[in-house]
């Protein structure tokens, strides 16, 4: 088998929203330049999501030079700063943390009440707010943006083959949102590595990645589609109460990376 490479790299401008597919991008501390900037709150100013509301799935974004532009069903196309340096700051609550983040506009505000059918806002992570990663994994003083709780989240096209394999129709990569896809490499060979570079970046694997009904949401329809995958991982990929599915990351570098790149392991777990 060749080395394992680099297949895919992408984003997630806003939580919980589609996908871009990358060639190359820039890794940082928080994770990949762009990703998770954005988010959705409630009037309550805490976060929203796929899991409560699927129709997530369906906002697609498209990065041109300095602004994001949205688009979804029923809806004309909307702009947003790609970079946001200037708002009204708002605290704002995920998986029970608050951190400082910026309101977008009244006209942002409107378009997505309006799509997601209740009072809500983007808002935006600026640069200075600190909303760090569980201090049980963290190398330092790690910082993340508005992901569950990582940077990053790396998972190998074998896995999805051999959970393909498993259930009665075949999902796409989408359902697991990925930062970084992996090839040439053997079903679940990820729960033993450690840690791994990728060009000039190193990253350590910080734990797998547990799973929850977020995907048993059909991005193409932004519906729940039934209890697969989740009823089958829960037969066979359980440990300590959870069912994981893909690895989460934390830099130790920074750097470019970009498609096609090997992916050295470093250090593989040792096990007694």
């Amino acid at each position: 088998m060749a080395d394992p490479e680099l297949s895919e790299i992408i984003v997630y401008p806003i939580k919980s929203a589609s996908e871009i597919s990358l060639k190359n991008s820039f890794l940082e501390q928080r994770g990949l330049t762009h990703d998770r900037r954005w988010m959705v709150v409630d009037k309550s100013a805490r976060f929203i999501t796929q899991r409560t509301s699927p129709k997530m799935a369906l906002l697609k974004t498209k990065i041109f030079d300095s602004t994001l532009r949205l688009s979804a069903p029923g809806m004309s196309e909307l702009k947003l700063p790609l970079f946001k340096t200037e708002g009204i700051p708002k605290m704002v609550e995920i998986w029970g943390e608050r951190c400082e983040a910026l309101l977008a506009d009244k006209q942002s505000e409107s378009w997505i009440s309006e799509f997601l059918g209740e009072k809500c806002n983007f808002v935006f992570m600026p640069d200075h707010t600190n909303r760090q990663v569980d201090q049980k994994y963290a190398i330092g003083k790690n910082q993340v943006a508005f992901s569950d709780g990582f940077p990053l989240l790396l998972i190998p096209e074998s896995s999805l083959k051999d959970l393909n394999n498993r259930i009665p129709e075949e999902i796409s990569m989408k359902r697991f949102r990925p930062n970084l896809v992996v090839k040439n490499t053997l079903p679940y060979q990820e729960d033993n590595w450690r840690v791994i570079r990728i060009g000039e970046c190193e990253l350590q694997i910080a734990k797998p990645c547990s799973r929850c009904v977020l995907i048993t949401v059909d991005p193409e329809t932004g519906k729940f589609s039934g209890r697969e995958p989740l009823r089958t991982l829960a037969k066979y990929r359980k440990f300590n109460g959870e069912v994981v599915f893909g690895q989460n990351l934390i830099p130790r570098s920074s750097g470019k990376i970009e498609v096609g790149m090997k992916v050295e392991i470093l250090k593989w777990q040792i096990n007694s």
